[in-house]
This record gives structure tokens, sequence and C-alpha cells, in this order.
């Protein structure tokens, strides 16, 4: 593995290079918006500002950030994505406009111009030909035929095809439309987002008629109109007004780097959105006690803010932040209170504000939507919380997808928290080009950027990836030497455990190595095992098998038996020696009556089967936590990883809740996918029973039933693995409980993913084999 430590040594290194230039999120001194993308529309506006009496730009710097920052190969500016160049027109007529008024930049003018030429017809026309309407997004008409009237007083010429000037002429007749129809400030919408925000587009007379209006506003808020720098520029420029320049000017000392869309922004959210991002990108490897101190000092300050005096706008931002906050936290085991967020279900003008401007408060939202994912038993809040969110969320189809994709909302609302694999998660946040979003501009998403973090992800996975597959031939092999391939009956199941093994854990890339191989050999043989007793072996062939697991002496057993044996034999010596070796303790005897329980449990269920014996629910379950064997794949691998797990727990009997709870979680969850074929088999599960209990329902009431059982343990386990009050268990140990539990929840959701030989064939690729795409 020396090709491997080498490239996870470059990788530290690299990780190294961030923290020292980026993320010192616990530093003071630390400058988060210099991850926040610019938007170059805005800056081009401040690059428009001239300094009094001198007739140059005031703000050099801006206007040096629009030479810096054209695409030399497309000509344009902004973002640029090849589903989406919307914002990329805008942005471009704006750098151009800003460049022309002060005659430099010619070259930069001439590939500007030639950009906008030859994209405005297909911007323009696939609004015409997917809208009944016709109709562009309101920010587009009303930025597009502002810059071009802009355009037109600076002598600029473009060459347009009758279609296109055709096309242009509509705006116009649009943006008549939305000047007849809105009101320059409506209350009900959202401040970043009224008519008087497009305030620089805007004919000249919306000034002048409204100058008292404009004043007073500024009068209240930062010197800014509403947070936006383009707007606030333009009326700095028909006014002079000393605190628009204040406000200016602290702006561009911020963001020296080209100005964001919105400023301010919470810093905090910033921050947070940060330490996410790595979350997501699956970088907690690399940045890990820097997350530690920045989690511990956001609790520290955790629900102290006041939010009752708080203007709409701040109340907005404190929720998102609140619901992200309390996400984290409670996922890294800290004791959190839904309150701390779930406040805005009591303030009825924040969800009335919420439920009128959902197409911009998209990202609050999906916050709060996935702060739920994590709900305790009796936490009545979150559940209305969830309800709220999950209800403004599904009206995405009337969301401007060409500013908000409806990606995000399909795959929180389509796939449950508890089915995804870290592995695949980290993947598709890689990928998606929006994933680093937080906010919403007025053409475009507010995201955080940082090449080196996106990088250092992309290689990660890779790495990752590479070690996988390497580990899947050692896996291969060992199943192949055990003679486990040629059995000739049941599943095989060897990519499919590894995959489940690998992905649903972020354990150190190296030295996670024997644990994925021991859940993984674990998974294999229970699957061949299980099949052996479901469907292959004879009554005293089972017997005879589990008598000597019993014993652990196997030199009677033939045939199909004796392979299965042998290859238990090996992996629980091969476990016991690593654990020897490693932590100095001997587990041989725990491991195997862990096993010995399993195969009874097995051969009790073949019993109940050969004489038609129906148990009774509580005799079933007590069983049947037993024979979904996830203690037997959890229990060992816990011991690998802690030098000093309690011995008391690897005793039946004895087992720790978290366990518990996971073996009855996987026992149901299985139950709702296999009681059809059990039924036809003449087999009983908990389904079955409880239809057989109840007489009168129907098996869907049955099914009902079960699903809120299920329900409500998920809730007790998640509480259990993330408060610490419930075990004494170490995070990491409860971690994998975690994992495991999600990769049953992944495997039966809604069906048997694990029984068929194609459903689990895409994930897999994605997970082992496929090269990563980042789009950009």
């Amino acid at each position: 593995m020396k090709f491997e430590n080498c490239f996870t040594s470059d990788l530290y290194v690299l990780a190294e290079e961030i923290k020292r230039e980026t993320f010192e999120l616990d530093n003071i001194n630390m400058k988060p918006y210099s991850f926040v993308s610019p938007s170059a529309y805005d800056t081009a506006w401040l690059a428009m500002i001239e300094d009094v009496g001198t007739q140059t730009p005031m703000f050099q710097g801006c206007v040096d950030w629009i030479l810096s920052n054209q695409n030399v190969v497309e000509g344009l500016w902004g973002r640029h994505q090849d589903d989406n160049g919307d914002e990329t027109l805008t942005s471009t007529l704006a750098c151009v406009v800003a460049l022309r008024k002060w005659n430099i930049g010619s070259l930069h003018v001439h590939k500007g111009k030639r950009y906008i030429e030859r994209s405005t017809e297909r911007i323009l026309g696939k609004y015409i030909n997917s809208n009944k309407k016709g109709s562009c997004p309101r920010w587009l008409v009303l930025m597009f035929t502002g810059l071009v009237e802009l355009s037109q007083q600076l002598g600029l010429q473009f060459l347009f095809s009758t279609r296109v000037k055709q096309m242009i002429n509509n705006l116009f007749f649009q943006r008549q439309e939305i000047f007849h129809r809105e009101k320059l400030v409506d209350g009900r919408r959202y401040q970043r987002q009224s008519l008087l925000t497009y305030l620089e587009v805007l004919p000249s007379t919306f000034y002048a008629e409204n100058q008292e209006h404009i004043v007073e506003i500024l009068g209240d808020s930062d010197g800014s109109l509403f947070q936006s720098p383009s707007a606030t520029a333009a009326v700095y420029m028909l006014s002079g007004n000393t605190k628009c320049l204040a406000y200016l000017q602290s702006l561009v000392q911020r963001c020296s780097h080209g100005v964001p869309q919105i400023y301010p922004l919470s810093e905090e959210l910033i921050k947070l959105t940060m330490v996410n991002i790595m979350d997501n990108y699956g970088l907690g490897e690399y940045f890990g006690e820097e997350i530690d101190r920045f989690l511990l000092q956001i609790y520290k300050s955790h629900e102290k803010e006041d939010v009752e005096k708080m203007p709409i706008c701040s109340k907005v931002d404190q929720l998102h932040k609140a619901s992200l906050e309390f996400r984290m936290l409670r996922m890294n085991g800290y004791d959190v209170m839904p309150r701390s967020f779930c406040w805005f279900l009591n303030d009825e003008e924040i969800r009335d504000h919420l439920e009128t401007n959902i197409g911009c408060l998209f990202f609050v939202m999906l916050s709060v939507y996935r702060a739920t994912d994590l709900i305790f038993p009796g936490e009545c809040e979150l559940e209305e919380a969830r309800e709220f969110s999950r209800k403004l969320l599904d009206k995405s189809q009337f969301i401007d997808e060409q500013i908000v994709p409806t990606f995000h909302i399909k795959h929180e609302i389509s796939t449950p928290w508890m089915t995804r694999l870290k592995h695949l998660d980290h993947r598709m946040w890689i990928e998606d080009k929006d994933s680093n979003a937080f906010s919403i501009g007025k053409a475009s998403l507010i995201s955080i950027y940082s090449d080196k973090l996106t990088h250092l992800a992309l290689r990660n996975f890779e790495l990752r990836q590479a070690i996988y597959r390497h580990e899947m031939e050692d896996l291969m092999m060992w199943v192949k030497k055990s003679g486990l391939n040629d059995i000739g009956f049941g599943r095989e199941k060897t990519t499919y455990c590894y995959f489940a093994a690998s992905s649903s854990t972020s354990l150190p890339i190296i030295a996670a190595t024997n644990i994925r191989k021991l859940m993984a050999k674990s998974g294999i043989l229970i699957t061949v095992a299980d099949d052996f007793f479901d469907e292959e072996g004879s009554f005293d062939e089972l017997e005879a098998l589990t008598k000597a697991v019993i014993r652990w002496e196997g030199e009677e057993l033939k045939g199909y038996g004796n392979i299965i044996f042998k290859a238990l034999d090996d992996l629980v010596k091969v476990t016991a020696e690593t654990c020897l070796k490693g932590h100095g303790t001997d587990i041989t005897n725990n491991l195997r009556n862990i096993w010995s329980e399993t195969f009874e449990s097995w051969l009790r269920e073949a019993k109940w089967s050969k004489k038609g014996y129906i148990p009774s629910m509580e005799e079933y379950l007590r069983n049947g936590i037993i024979s979904i064997a996830t203690h037997t794949i959890v229990l060992p691998t816990l011991c690998l990883m802690e030098s000093c797990f309690p011995e008391h727990k690897l005793k039946r009997g004895n087992y720790d809740n978290i366990t518990t709870l996971l073996m009855t979680i996987t026992r149901l969850l299985n139950d709702l996918q296999s009681y059809q074929k059990e039924q036809e088999q003449g087999k009983i599960n908990s389904v079955l029973l409880h239809m057989k209990n109840h007489r009168g329902l129907e098996i869907e009431d049955s099914v009902a039933c079960i699903e809120k059982i299920i329900d409500l343990k998920r809730k007790e386990f998640m509480e259990h693995v993330l408060r610490n009050k419930f075990s004494d268990l170490s995070k990491p140990c409860k971690d994998i409980h975690m994992s495991l539990c999600k990769v049953f929840e992944m495997f039966f959701n809604k069906k048997n993913r694990y029984d068929s030989d194609t459903e689990m064939l895409e994930d897999i690729k994605k997970a082992l084999y496929d090269p990563i795409n980042i789009r950009k």
C-alpha cells in the first residue's frame, strides 16, 4: 500500500496548506467574504462610479477585477455552466458597459460584445420555446432591458438579427407589464427581491418620483438599498448620499476580490456553510480538529440571539443560521433543543413571509427540512417544522429553475437521509455545481468557493476509490480461497457487501482497511449461511452445522456445512489475532459466542418452519433480532476499533441499548420487504404475525403498523446515537451503528434492493469505478 500512503501524505500536505491560507475558522482575523462567489454584475456597477471631480473610477480595484476576470475563450463574465448561461448575459453586458464608460479594455469589450451577440438568441429563445407566455424571468427582463438602454446611451452598437431584435422588444413590453403590476416596494415581497432592489436598471424617473421614500429607507438602514451593491451604487450616482458612500467603501474594503450580490451577509452563516461543505465533501479526516473547535465555539453562543425585535430579513437569516447550527451541533453530539430554530412556527409574520417568498428563500426552508432529519421521540416541534418546510419545498415546480435547480428539493424529499450512504453523498456534493450555494441573489446563486478545497475533495474521493477497488480484489480472493464463490446456491453478494461496508462510513482511508474488510466478510458469510438455512440445507445438515459452531469443532462436517464453517473459523481467527495484536485483548470466545447465538437463531426458525409452529410476536422478535445478524457484524467491528470496548457488552442479553435498537430496526425493515416471499414459502414474520393476531385487518394495515413501530424505534435509535446520556459508547462506535442502520435502510427502502442482481449496480459503479465529474 506504499502507493496509497504516498498519495495520502500528499493530501494531508494540501490540507495543511488550506488550513494556513483559508480555513482558520476559529481565527477572528479570518476574512469570510474571500470565500463568497463574486458577482461580476454588481462589481461592474461599482466600477461605473466616478470619483467626484477626477473623471476617473472611484473604485479602481473593481475595474481591475473586471479586466482580470473575463473568460478569455468565451468572452463572458459571470457563472458559466453548460445548462444555464442566463446570468452571464447580464453580467457580461454590465462589464462591457463599465469598460466602455471609461474607454478602456477595448479587446475585452470586443470579446464581450461578440458573446452577447451570439448568446442573446439562445438565452432568450429558450423561454419563448418552453413557455406558453414567452415570458423571461423577472430579473432577466429588468436587468437586460435597463442595460440595453444604458449601452445605447454610451454608443455601444450590437449586431442583432431581426429575430433577436423582436425578442428584445418583447422584453420591453414585459418590463412595462411588471411596472404596471408591481409596487416599488411590496410589503409581502422579500425586500431583496422588490422592484426597488433593481433601481440601477429602472428608468431614472423612478428615482425622481420616489426620492423621499428611498432616502427614508436609506436612513433606516446601513446605507444600502436592501443590501444590494448594484442598487446602492445607482443611488449614490444619482444622489451622492454619504451613507451610501460609506456603505460602498466598506464593501470594497471587505471584498477586494470582487463584490457579492448581497452585502452584508451573515459571517457566521458563511463559516457554518464552509464547515458544512467540508462535511458534505467527506473531508472530516483532514479538518477534524478545526471543525471540533469551531463547533464548540458555536455551541457556546447557541440560542443567545433575540429574534423578537429583528426586522423580517434578519429573522430569515437567523432562521437559516439557527437551523444549520442545530443540525451540525446535534449531529456531533451536542445537546441542542428544537426551540433554537422552531421559534418561527409561532411567528405568523415570518411563516407568511416564507410561504409568500419560497422562490427566493429556498435555501432557508431546505436547511430547516434537513435539520428535521434528526428527530428524537416526542419532538413535536420538529415534526411540525418538517411538515411545514416539506409543504413549501413541494412547491418546487413554481420556483424559477433558472436560478434555483430543483435537484436539491427532489433529492431531499425522494431519498430520506437515513437511506443515503456517505461515500455516494460525498460524490453527489462534489459533482453538483450548486452544492456550495447558500443563498439567492437578484440573478443567481450565492456560493462559497475554494478551488483548493474542491481539488482536495476530488483527489480524496479518487484515492478512496482506488483503495476500495484494491480491498475489493482482496475480498474476492478471500471468497475464492474459502470456496464460498463455488458453493452453487443462494445469493452471491460479495460486491454488495463490500460496497455497503465501504460506502456507509467515513473511516480513515488507510487505517480502517481491516474494519471495512471485516464488515464485508461478515456480511458475505451471513448471506451464504442464511441461504443455506433457508433454501439448501436439510434439517439434519442445519442441526449438524449449528452444533459444530456451538462446539467450534467442524471436523465431522461435510459438503456445504464444512465450507461455511471453515470460512467462519478463518474469519474469527483473523479478527481475534488482529485485535490481540492491536489492543492486547483476546476476544476469540466472544466472537465464537456471537456467531453461535446467530446460528442457533437460524436453526430455531428452521424448526418453526418444519413444524408449522406459529410463535407469539414477542417470541418471534426475541429470536428475529438475533437472526437478522446485524450484531454479528457490528460487535466484532467495534472490537477492532476500540482498544477497551466493554467486554460485557459482547455477551448475549447485555448488548448496549443502541445495539438492541439497531437489531430491532433492521429486523423490521427486512420483514417489510420479505413478507410476501415468506408468505408464499409458508414462513412467518412480524407483518404476517400482526395480521394473524388482529383478525379483520388487511395486509396494508399490518404493514402500516410495522412502519409506525420502525419510525418510533428509529427516533429512539437516533437519540441514543446522538446524545451522550443514553450510552457510554464512544462516538466512533455509535457512528458504526448508524452506518449499519443506514445500510439496511438503503437496501430495504420501499423494496428489497439486496436480493436484486441489478438494483445496486449503478450505485456500485459510482462508488468504486466511475471517474468523478465536476461540472463547472
